[in-house]
């Protein structure tokens, strides 16, 4: 189990942007994304880490983002450890991505095959998704007719906000918007089979993407448990969402805490971090055959 990364400052390297999970910093005209093993929930930071958790985000981004830079080009670049500082550069093993500088399209573009999160409360509450009907008698965790697209604008502080379709054609124009619709589709529909034939179920997830010398770009990271919902099929019973290897098992705990949602968020159980934890670890070992921690434990 590894120690998680707090931060580069102390390396001499210049932080750029602190997100709610990875630091960014400034390496000249490009980037150094250090993905952390700090957890978010309800927009929160936890004040709990999860060992090894940031080294998973990394190894499943790096994999998607090579399987889908047919469909859309990304950030990525070529690693240069050497030009690190010689300290930081094992401080940041396994957990770090070379980036171009791109111009972020403020959207969070998520797909649905399957009614969870927000996207099953819109149906259940009003029958529609992302503002348009949806067939009649659909259960949280049935799956829709076909991958639907379903945007949120995103927001740096606060929740974001789903949009219908047509809000997005309104923010961005409509060439843009089918561009990001077309693209996510496309990235989703190549990632089923894949996720398939390692036991799962995708049930939703979410790209970011910005222009890069005018080009559109997928950037962030790229089908993870952080930003993906996989349930388990591999026992062969219909998929649900106890069966979750992603961030809702920490969600499901929040919600069953009298805590507000506002800051500061409450810590996590050293049992449920465990889980957490070996969750990430077989989501990614399981899905890109990678294991970024060969003394992972099965609690």
């Amino acid at each position: 189990m590894s120690a998680a990364v707090g931060g580069l400052e102390a390396y001499g390297l210049r932080l750029w942007r602190r997100g709610k999970v990875r630091d960014t910093y400034e390496l000249g005209d490009r980037l150094l994304m250090v993905a952390t093993d700090r957890i978010s929930a309800f927009d929160c930071v936890l004040p709990t880490l999860v060992p090894d958790k940031g080294r998973v985000l990394t190894a499943m981004s790096r994999f998607w983002f090579e399987r889908t830079q047919a469909v859309v080009p990304n950030h990525l670049v070529a690693d240069d450890p050497l030009g690190l500082p010689a300290g930081a550069r094992g401080a940041v093993r396994g957990r770090a991505m070379w980036v171009r500088r791109a111009d972020r399209i403020d959207v969070e573009c998520v797909v649905r095959r399957r009614l969870a999160g927000s996207g099953w409360a819109e149906v259940r509450d009003h029958g529609t998704l992302a503002g348009e009907p949806v067939p009649r008698g659909l259960g949280e965790g049935d799956e829709l007719p076909f991958p639907r697209f379903t945007p949120a604008v995103k927001r740096d502080s606060g929740h974001d906000e789903n949009i219908s379709r047509a809000q997005l054609r309104d923010a961005v124009g409509a060439e843009v918007a089918e561009q990001l619709e077309r693209v996510s589709l496309a990235c989703f529909a190549a990632a089923l089979p894949v996720v398939a034939a390692a036991g799962f179920a995708l049930v939703d997830t979410k790209f970011e993407f910005g222009w890069i010398d005018g080009r559109l770009a997928c950037i962030d990271e790229c089908l993870t448990p952080d930003s993906s919902r996989f349930w388990d099929t591999s026992r062969g019973a219909a998929p649900a969402a106890g069966a979750g290897f992603d961030k809702q098992l920490v969600r499901d705990y929040l919600l069953r805490l009298d805590w507000d949602r506002t800051p500061p968020a409450p810590p996590l159980p050293p049992e449920l971090v465990a889980r957490v934890r070996h969750r990430y670890l077989e989501a990614c070992r399981r899905i890109t055959g990678i294991d970024v921690s060969p003394t992972s434990s099965s609690p």
